[in-house]
């Protein structure tokens, strides 16, 4: 496996809920370098260009009203295979159907309040680290 980079985001209701230095130690804990990490909050023009693939879906208001609500912990991530890596520990979208020792599976409430947000290609990574971090 190569090294690679990514972007995570842990959501404004885990920040609010004070999860972040569970959910840090977790990924920490699979190896994975954080490079960078900074607390933020989103403005709606980061967040329409983050989730412009769901724009005209029922649900998109309420995302970007959700993940601008209060702050998130932005990060940058490195390691072998670093994307796949995060993917498995974030678990389900849905923290119903997320793996128990997941980040979701423990920590999130619902499908809207998942706790965390992870780029889900290298391709995707280097989107969001470039309109994140600049």
């Amino acid at each position: 496996m190569a090294v690679e980079q990514t972007y995570l985001m842990i959501k404004p209701d885990a920040v609010a809920r004070g999860q972040v230095g569970r959910i840090v130690s977790r990924i920490e804990d699979t190896g994975l370098q954080i490079l960078r990490m900074e607390l933020a909050t989103l403005t709606a023009q980061q967040a329409a260009a983050n989730y412009a693939e769901h724009e005209g879906k029922p649900f998109y208001e309420g995302l970007i009203s959700y993940i601008t609500s209060g702050p998130v912990v932005k990060l940058l991530v490195s390691g072998e295979g670093a994307v796949a890596v995060c993917r498995k520990l974030m678990g389900a979208t849905n923290p119903a159907d997320a793996a128990p020792g997941t980040i979701r599976g423990d920590f999130g409430l619902s499908v809207d309040a998942n706790v965390i947000h992870g780029s889900d290609s290298v391709e995707s990574a280097e989107r969001e680290v470039a309109l994140f971090f600049g």
